[in-house]
């Protein structure tokens, strides 16, 4: 069964992939230091609301390589590393979708197919990114996974997309 027509295949795979861009990874919300905290975790930044925190910046924006470098050695610095990783391969998909876009006739001169391409770097980003969401709250399913993350509530919103993206061009047949 093919999901989306070979002749849109390479449109759906650039716009897809610019798409996971704007969509959070991760989205927590949980309580610490006699406040809340809002957390919204781009793959390419993250976006803090305090609420009642006394000793922080209501509203903060971080890069992934600042949000590690403030998580280091902290017990959710691994899932922050995750992030880094799942980053970097949003970065890569970013810059080949963009080449794509730009350059369609070279790019599916490739010996690989750049939607397949395209395809399996969104599912390795909706894998790291549900890792890293799994370490960010602790575990998943009563399994310890020592992440040791905010006690609140997390959900991985953009998982969900990067995975079901990056199948849906995964299955898609190109015109050859």
């Amino acid at each position: 069964m093919v999901w989306v027509r070979s002749e849109y295949a390479g449109e759906l795979a650039v716009v897809s992939t610019w798409f996971a861009a704007l969509i959070p990874w991760n989205v927590l919300y949980g309580d610490a230091f006699g406040g809340s905290v809002l957390l919204v975790r781009f793959p390419l930044l993250e976006i803090q609301y305090a609420f009642g925190v006394p000793f922080t910046e209501a509203t903060s924006v971080r890069d992934p390589v600042s949000a590690y470098r403030l998580q280091a050695g902290q017990p959710v610095a691994d899932a922050y590393a995750a992030w880094l990783v799942g980053a970097a391969l949003l970065a890569v998909a970013l810059a080949v979708s963009a080449y794509y876009y730009r350059e369609e006739e070279r790019a599916e001169s490739w010996p690989v197919d750049p939607v397949s391409v395209l395809g399996g770097l969104l599912v390795a980003c909706g894998v790291v990114f549900a890792a890293a969401s799994a370490l960010l709250v602790g575990g998943v399913l009563g399994v310890d996974l020592g992440g040791g993350g905010l006690d609140g509530i997390s959900i991985p919103v953009g998982v969900a997309f990067y995975l079901a993206f990056g199948a849906v061009l995964l299955r898609a047949e190109q015109v050859t």
